[in-house]
């Protein structure tokens, strides 16, 4: 499409001056952005929610980038809908009202906590953030990051120690607790960081965890918006197209949703007017979210990397790659499913592959597989161990894991980037791999016991000498047999 006149990007259509902080949200990155300061940011426009602006909290010293571009554009950003037929509607987003360093400002990120008038505090802290072992739940009180915060409690560095740093000053002062409202694609989300929150607390002050277990609201939620990294081509675009310099605009689909558990602490904001799904249970919707749209990812991510695409797009538009898709989903991943009110699992999923071939967005192959150790248990494994209990194959999830084993065995010479927070556990992964025809695997926190699962792992097997010793299009389609729509 042509450029736009600058003039087509309106200005905020509210007085932010008249909006005070409700929302304290932790991991203000991309995909906040898109989606919950979006969501607050329509609200605000029907003058609805001014008393639930969002104080965005940095915690890793690279969330610094991020409050130098917002600080430097009063807070402000660009939010640009890339449309499959090139329409692109953007706006400013101006829900963001207040950002804090939390290693430089741990005190007024402490103080906004305690504040009366701050009631949730929400979380984009990514799968891998939540410190829980994959095959378990529970919360690893030994990594010394926690050990560090419980013992420095009135000095906190991570998101738990700040946040139940902040709870406990609440608690001393005789407030109600704000809700703690997770938006990360972690199936019970809610419950899993209930559970990671009250066992931190247990680690230095039994009271406080009692506290948080009897009084604090912990909702579930299933999130969707498919927002791949800004470059600076995204920037310039934005300049080029609409006349204003942002220093780091959001790029994103036009697809948003978000389904969210009516759990509230101490009221939520009136999300329902906007498009949220408030519901009483999340997990249907979840389990869709997590097992059909992740695990396709995931499964697209390796295949499509191992046959020279780069971008989302690009892998679902090869055919071969496409009927992966088509027949993971239709044949493994589907009957795992419960009835999901209001949806049609059929045109959602012709949806996705919509969704994913969209060649504005320009989402990377590599993004998607970020932290695979994280996603891989969490999105797809699920459906194969549920399979396995009922003594069904699930030969299309043991070739996507081979996928991801073949892949990060290449990554590890510099053929690919392996961008994974435990690439020391990747790396004895592959080495097992070397020796053993199901060496990767025997990680248990990741895989459970599918490697003694002998259908699973003959297919797992197959699959990786297949990719192994092929090119990926030619493997893949091996795989797929002859019922495949390439």
């Amino acid at each position: 499409m042509g450029v736009r006149a600058p003039e087509s990007l309106q200005a905020v259509p509210y007085d932010r001056s008249q909006v005070t902080v409700g929302i304290v949200h932790f991991g203000v990155g991309n995909f906040h952005r898109s989606h919950q300061a979006m969501f607050i940011d329509r609200l605000l426009r029907l003058n609805q929610a001014q008393e639930w602006g969002i104080c965005g909290v940095g915690v890793l010293p690279s969330d610094a980038g991020m409050r130098d571009a917002l600080r430097s554009q009063d807070l402000e950003y660009t939010l640009v809908e890339r449309h499959a037929d090139g329409t692109t509607p953007a706006q400013r987003i101006g829900s963001i009202v207040e950002y804090l360093f939390a290693p430089e400002e741990l005190e007024q990120v402490l103080e906004r906590l305690a504040a009366p008038t701050t009631r949730i505090v929400s979380l984009t802290v990514t799968e891998g953030g939540y410190n829980i072992s994959d095959a378990t739940g529970a919360f690893d009180t030994a990594n010394p990051s926690m050990i560090k915060d419980a013992e420095n409690r009135d000095s906190p560095e991570t998101v738990f120690g700040i946040i139940c740093a902040g709870l406990d000053r609440r608690r001393r002062r005789g407030l109600q607790p704000f809700t703690v409202m997770s938006c990360d694609n972690i199936q019970g989300n809610g419950e899993i960081a209930r559970g990671c929150f009250i066992a931190f607390a247990g680690m230095y002050d039994a009271n406080l965890a009692t506290w948080i277990a009897d009084n604090v609201a912990f909702p579930n939620s299933m999130v969707d918006r498919i927002t791949p990294v800004t470059t600076d081509a995204d920037r310039a675009y934005v300049q080029e197209a609409f006349g204003t310099a942002d220093a780091w605009p959001v790029i994103s689909e036009p697809f948003v949703q978000w389904v969210l558990e009516d759990h509230f602490t101490l009221g939520r904001p009136a999300f329902e007017e906007v498009g949220v799904q408030v519901v009483s249970d999340v997990r249907p919707y979840e389990l869709m979210k997590l097992r059909l749209l992740n695990a396709s990812h995931q499964a697209m991510a390796y295949f499509g990397m191992l046959a020279g695409y780069t971008y989302a797009h690009e892998a679902a538009s090869d055919p071969t790659i496409v009927a992966l898709l088509r027949r993971y989903m239709d044949d493994e991943a589907t009957e795992t499913l419960e009835p999901v009110p209001g949806v049609d699992i059929a045109a959602y999923k012709r949806e996705l592959i919509e969704r994913f071939a969209n060649p504005f967005v320009r989402d990377t192959l590599l993004r998607l597989s970020t932290d695979a150790s994280d996603r891989i248990p969490k999105f797809i494994v699920p459906v194969a161990r549920e399979r396995a209990a009922k003594g069904d194959e699930s030969p299309l999830v043991a070739a996507v894991i081979a996928s991801w084993a073949v892949f990060a065995q290449r990554a590890l010479t510099g053929e690919f980037v392996l961008q994974d927070r435990r690439t020391d556990l990747v790396s004895r992964a592959v080495q097992r791999q070397q020796a053993d025809r199901v060496g990767y695997l025997r990680d248990a926190d990741w895989f459970g016991e599918l490697a003694r699962e002998p259908g699973f792992a003959d297919d797992f097997a197959h699959a990786f000498d297949l990719i192994s010793t092929r090119d990926a299009d030619s493997a893949l389609s091996s795989l797929l047999g002859p019922t495949s729509d390439s």
